[in-house]
């Protein structure tokens, strides 16, 4: 009878608390970054059950909004002279979230992918020390998607029957070196993060273990 009261306790809190998540997702091409993200805006751990449709914010970081043509530049892949464009949209990003706090807020690509395209391509190291602050102060998480080498061709093959611009999947190398240069990025930030491994291609699974890990830390809530 205790038992069934802490359970009926706990349910009521649980659904009653109002839920504010703010979620990272990062990772190279073809580690279902933007299906994760889709999939966590309906989960009802994360987001709450829902009795009628609607949805939170997703932000993307590839959204390209710099140029008026498909696939262009923005936040992530923008040029040198665009820099302060770039860092005026992330400090605007960031203090909406500030000014927001107590939503939930799920990013699909952000810094990191920012960090390791301008090092690529420009050999520029960017510091987002303030801006990772500013973040872990209103709870962001970090998640990183991963899949090991040989699941590369395997995820090619599927996104490659809805890709607009299957061109940027011919190299898979590309991806694989991408993969272990954001590691090497991530293993420096400040925000509580978690590796996800995607190889299986079980998006709803990643998704739970991500509610999961969520729930664990006290992310879900502010």
């Amino acid at each position: 009878m205790k038992e069934e009261l802490f359970y009926t306790i706990f349910v009521i809190i649980y659904f009653m608390a109002k839920l504010t998540p703010k979620i990272i997702i990062e990772g190279t091409r073809l580690t279902f970054k933007t299906e994760i993200a889709f999939t966590l805006n309906e989960h009802p751990r994360i987001v709450g059950p829902r009795k009628y449709r609607y949805h939170f914010p997703i932000v993307s970081g590839e959204w390209g909004a710099f140029t008026n043509y498909p696939w262009g530049r923005g936040i992530i892949n923008f040029e040198p002279d665009d820099e302060k464009k770039a860092m005026e949209t992330y400090k605007t990003w960031v203090r909406l979230f500030e000014l927001q706090r107590y939503y939930s807020w799920i990013i699909d690509r952000f810094h990191i992918s920012t960090q390791a395209y301008q090092q690529k391509t420009y050999n520029k190291i960017y510091d987002f020390t303030w801006l990772e602050e500013r973040l872990a102060e209103i709870g962001f998480h970090l998640v990183f998607c991963t899949r090991t080498p040989e699941s590369f061709a395997a995820a090619r093959e599927e996104r490659l029957k809805v890709s607009g611009n299957p061109s940027q999947y011919d190299d898979m190398q590309l991806f694989i070196d991408e993969q272990e240069q954001m590691r090497a990025l991530i293993s420096r930030s400040i925000l509580p993060t978690l590796e996800i491994d995607i190889s299986d291609n079980n998006i709803l699974g990643a998704a739970d273990k991500i509610a999961d890990w969520m729930e664990s830390t006290g992310g879900l809530w502010s």
